[in-house]
């Protein structure tokens, strides 16, 4: 098996870990040894517990997974000053992840935070920065 391929397969296994259940630091350090990411895995899990990621695309080269995918979750949690809302949220962000010895050891990832306002409730639509 080359790289990309068992990378591929880490990711898997560390998408059907993580997926509808509480992230918490000992679950995340099995997979993540990029402290940012599991503080930003955390942050989000306060804000919409146990929130799911629906993987649309997935591309592996080398040491480097990325990934598009949906954040379907409820927001439960305050954020921001914002309260919690309970609404359901669907919204697009793409992210990479670098692995070494099957650990997550960097990421960077980019969403629509305009979006996100927008289905919370918080931002109007076509809204003019």
């Amino acid at each position: 098996m080359n790289q990309s391929d068992h990378n591929k397969a880490f990711f898997l296994k560390y998408y059907s870990a993580m997926y509808g259940v509480e992230k918490t630091e000992p679950l995340l350090k099995k997979f993540i040894t990029d402290q940012r990411l599991i503080d930003h895995i955390l942050y989000f899990d306060k804000i919409f517990p146990n929130y799911n990621l629906v993987v649309d695309e997935l591309i592996t080269e080398g040491d480097k997974v990325f990934a598009k995918v949906r954040l379907l979750a409820k927001h439960s949690g305050e954020v921001d000053g914002i309260p919690p809302t309970n609404k359901e949220v669907e919204v697009p962000f793409a992210v990479c992840y670098t692995i070494h010895n099957d650990k997550i050891v960097d990421f960077w990832a980019i969403g629509d935070n305009t979006e996100l306002l927008e289905q919370l409730g918080v931002a109007k639509k076509d809204a003019i920065f």
